[in-house]
């Protein structure tokens, strides 16, 4: 198993649409070993969408995981050099959180938690989900891109007909996109085609 011995952190912020797209990807990292400690977001915790149910996720990644989410700042802190983690991902990343890591900005426990991981050196794995990649948050997707210790999960146009600024990671490519990062390596293509309305 790949990831036999490491603890992997799993974020998750408010793309509650995207969620059926990840929810597989963290069996694949447990199937491969990995010890995952799921972190949220308030948003994810308090919110009921169309989507599901406020709780209802967290609910289903503590089962599927056996461990606690993470969901408060203070209790995302430790996750530096007290307990630090090999890896942590983030997926979906919104444009809203994607913003606010680039501009450090920390006030949600997936943001403390991988705060706390570049503190180590560790590598974060994100996998965006916005609908303004294109548009005004393209500087802090690019300020992320050139930022040390962060990796990106492949990402492209999901409607470009549609929604021409929006961008989505593909999210099938998480493990090996980690993979890389504990190589220290970003996972290529990490631009790709991802179209919902090609033939529109």
């Amino acid at each position: 198993m790949k990831l036999e011995g490491k603890r992997i952190g799993f974020g998750i912020t408010g793309s509650h649409c995207t969620y059926e797209d990840v929810y597989p990807q963290i069996k694949s990292l447990l199937d491969e070993g990995a010890d995952v400690i799921p972190v949220v977001t308030f948003t994810v915790k308090n919110t009921t969408t169309r989507f599901g149910k406020a709780g209802e996720w967290v609910e289903k990644v503590e089962e599927l995981t056996g461990n606690k989410v993470i969901d408060s700042i203070v209790a995302a802190e430790p996750l530096g050099p007290k307990l630090p983690l090999d890896c942590m991902i983030i997926a979906p990343l919104t444009g809203n959180s994607m913003s606010k890591f680039a501009n450090a900005l920390t006030d949600s426990p997936v943001l403390m938690a991988a705060k706390a991981t570049l503190r180590t050196h560790r590598p974060v794995v994100v996998g965006i989900s916005t609908n303004d990649a294109l548009g005004l948050n393209g500087v802090n997707l690019m300020r992320l891109m050139a930022t040390k210790d962060i990796y990106f999960i492949p990402f492209g146009q999901d409607a470009p007909n549609q929604k021409p600024n929006s961008m989505v990671a593909r999210m099938e490519a998480l493990l090996d996109t980690v993979l890389a990062a504990l190589e220290g390596k970003q996972y290529q293509p990490v631009v790709v085609e991802k179209f919902r309305d090609l033939e529109k």
